[in-house]
């Protein structure tokens, strides 16, 4: 019985193509998945938990929570873009636990990879709602409240009801996003380019315009004195590197996309690579802009950077820069979501964990169009019901946990197949794994306990799916 829970896949054929039916299209070179990264992780991150991890957690320390965060993720960059040249299949690090740790780990990662780009998508589109209103009241047009936030909150530790219906332009705009991956991979990724460029750009605007009225006196003291378990000093650095990593998720995306990469091997891991490093100095440009020209106290709001530039009046022009750069930023992070899950959702139908029907890919469009309908309800259905702050530490936690088997996995391989071709090697690998390991370790470890709460109910559902259905119908022993 062990033996089959920990067989390993060492033939990934079969889930480069569906025998029964047509192949996803090769379509993206290295710039365009280096924008799918970039996508992926501007978004929520840059625009939201900046803010409120600076006022609840670090205060102006959030410059350091971001450079923890960026070492873990750049220790796991380097692993997963060495894996992508060994296994350029879309399932990304279930793939990869599936080679090195064998299945039932596989699909203990697969089923996290549900929280890291479905829920994650969820959280953020509760982000975009913050701005969408914002940008609304601008202009005169006011959304009512129970339309416009989530039934549920998490307050003293335990779910209460607001009185809210439900929110409605989260799951407007998830839809909507979800109709466009659903007609094809070129019009998804096309429209996430140019999301990211205008989303760059109007960030490096902000951060240009606004330090001119930065206040350095604000910085000080850089380390505010602790005030509670979690609340500032090195401990409030600790919690909010694991809240700000929320903002890092998705730069393994393009990994989801190997079989529609012209050249897997060689662009996967620029993609990779590529996309966090700009990333990290967009996000400690914009910390270090936030806290400078308001005191971190006063960030904790839904729409930190618009609540920044209102106090300073001769940054009034900027606010629509930054609610239409916030709208775009957030719609990207979303779509690749999107784009990303069904994918995963594939390769575990095509190895036989999932029903067949997650393994079919559309005739006309050559997209995973099933799944993708699927992903839209769900994520838009979380959207609608829960806040960011339950959503968004869910899904850090099982981001961490797929990043360490990833690390893991690396090391595995060296050892069992050391002369496997690999166009990327992880450098240092034995230091560089290990420290990558360590890294998610010591993140996971400044979790709340009711986030691991969730963690384990989200864990004892997916292994009652795998071993009713998953464990009597994969391929792997069929």
């Amino acid at each position: 019985m062990l033996d089959q829970l920990l067989a390993k896949k060492s033939d990934f054929s079969n889930a480069a193509v569906d025998d029964d039916g047509p192949s996803l299209k090769r379509t993206l070179g290295p710039w365009g998945l280096t924008a799918l990264g970039i996508g992926a992780v501007i978004g929520g991150g840059i625009f939201v938990i900046t803010g409120q991890a600076a006022a609840e957690h670090a205060g102006p320390a959030i410059i350091l929570s971001f450079v923890i965060a960026a070492l873990c993720c750049s220790f796991t960059a380097l692993c997963y873009a060495e894996f992508a040249t060994l296994i350029p299949m879309s399932g990304s690090s279930y793939s990869y636990a599936y080679a090195t740790l064998g299945e039932l780990v596989a699909w203990f990662i697969g089923w996290n990879m549900v929280l890291e780009y479905g829920v994650s998508a969820s959280a953020v589109a509760v982000s975009w709602t913050g701005y969408f209103t914002s940008l609304l009241d601008h202009v005169g047009i006011h959304l009512p409240d129970v339309l416009t936030n989530a039934p549920l909150a998490f307050k003293d530790n335990q779910l209460v009801m607001t009185g809210a219906y439900f929110n409605l332009p989260a799951v407007a705009i998830v839809l909507a996003l979800t109709w466009l991956c659903y007609i094809g991979i070129r019009e998804s990724s096309g429209v996430n380019t140019a999301m990211v460029i205008l989303k760059v750009a109007l960030i490096v605007i902000v951060i240009i315009a606004g330090w001119s009225y930065v206040n350095p006196a604000l910085w000080h003291p850089f380390i505010p004195e602790q005030q509670g378990p979690e609340k500032y000093g090195w401990a409030g650095i600790m919690r909010g590197a694991t809240l700000v990593f929320f903002s890092y998720i998705g730069f393994e995306a393009t990994s989801t996309a190997a079989q529609e990469a012209k050249n897997p091997q060689r662009d996967l891991p620029f993609g990779t690579i590529a996309s966090l490093a700009v990333c990290t100095v967009l996000y400690i440009g914009m910390a270090a802009v936030l806290t400078g020209l308001l005191p971190y106290d006063q960030l904790g709001t839904s729409e930190p950077v618009v609540t920044a530039i209102k106090a300073h009046p001769q940054l009034g022009g900027l606010r629509w820069l930054v609610e239409i750069g916030a709208l775009i930023g957030l719609s990207s992070v979303i779509l690749v979501m999107i784009i990303a899950q069904p994918r995963i959702f594939m390769i575990m139908g095509r190895d036989g964990l999932l029903p067949p029907v997650f393994a079919k890919i559309h005739p006309r469009y050559r997209t995973p169009h099933i799944n993708t309908v699927i992903t839209g309800i769900g994520i838009a259905a979380l959207a609608a019901v829960f806040p960011l702050d339950v959503l968004g530490d869910l899904v850090s936690m099982g981001t961490l946990i797929a990043f360490v088997a990833v690390c893991i996995g690396v090391l595995i391989l060296r050892k069992t197949q050391p002369d496997l071709p690999r166009t990327f090697r992880v450098p240092w690998a034995p230091v560089t794994c290990v420290l990558g390991v360590l890294s998610c370790l010591t993140l996971l470890y400044w979790e709340n306990w009711y986030n691991w709460t969730l963690m384990g109910v989200w864990t004892v559902i997916g292994f009652v799916i795998y071993f009713g259905y998953g464990f009597r119908h994969s391929r792997l022993r069929g």
